[in-house]
């Protein structure tokens, strides 16, 4: 299939996904990996404002870049986090001669594998709600091409999610943000709990709780917290995919 072609469908895929009820994680979570996929990059991770003036971490691609983007919190120190204040793009940034601007994350970075960083704003205007991260392993810069593709995906996401505001209010988005952050929490623990229960690592427990919600049409947050009570684990759900434990 042409790049301009899966480029357009990726478009409607985020727009598809604004309308009522909407899962927010999800949405960011197609978001983070659709940037992975259509650019030559290997990780992501995004974070939002949760409107009190901290950044969380709401969605990623893989084990390790959620761990770099709490270390950058922890650390605040990192890409993400002068994306975010700037509201401009940081791209192409060398991590091996990025020990002046960033010495604990680039060095964090560097020990997982990454060589190159880049952050772009999720940002409509001067209003910047959050900030998207992106990790590779090979040495290769991103283009001027694919970094306007990845702000173009972004912009779609900003715009979804401001849209809510505008049509109810503030306060509404905030306790949506509000939301998405807690849900983040819920699916984190029911990813630990079905890891231990399938043996298996978290990444997987995590594809198959998706896996379950698209299929059945339930929010994945009211998948994991099914998980999270005992009414599913790794057995029905696994059951319920057609595959085996």
């Amino acid at each position: 299939m042409a790049r301009e072609q899966r480029l357009a469908e990726v478009f409607v895929e985020l727009a598809d996904t604004l309308v009522d009820g909407f899962d927010v994680v999800d949405f960011l979570q197609v978001l983070t990996e659709r940037c992975v996929e259509l650019v030559d990059t290997d990780a992501a991770g995004l974070m939002l404002d949760d409107q009190r003036g901290n950044l969380q971490v709401v969605a990623y691609t893989d084990e390790s870049a959620r761990l770099l983007e709490l270390f950058e919190l922890q650390r605040e120190e990192g890409p993400c986090l002068d994306c975010f204040a700037s509201g401009e793009t940081i791209a192409n940034v060398d991590l091996a001669d990025a020990a002046g601007r960033w010495p604990t994350f680039a060095e964090a970075a560097r020990e997982v594998g990454y060589t190159v960083s880049h952050a772009l704003p999720m940002r409509l205007r001067g209003q910047v709600i959050g900030a998207l991260n992106l990790f590779t392993i090979a040495p290769t810069p991103l283009s001027d091409d694919h970094l306007a593709v990845v702000q173009g995906l972004a912009d779609v996401a900003t715009i979804g999610l401001l849209n809510e505001r505008a049509i109810r209010d503030q306060v509404v988005l905030s306790e949506q943000l509000q939301t998405a952050l807690h849900s983040r929490i819920v699916i984190e623990q029911a990813k630990g709990i079905l890891s231990a229960q399938g043996r298996t690592d978290v990444a997987a427990a995590f594809r198959l709780m998706r896996t379950h919600a698209r299929r059945s049409g339930e929010p994945l947050t009211a998948v994991a917290t099914a998980v999270i009570d005992g009414s599913l684990d790794a057995e029905r759900l696994h059951r319920a995919s057609g595959s085996t434990a």
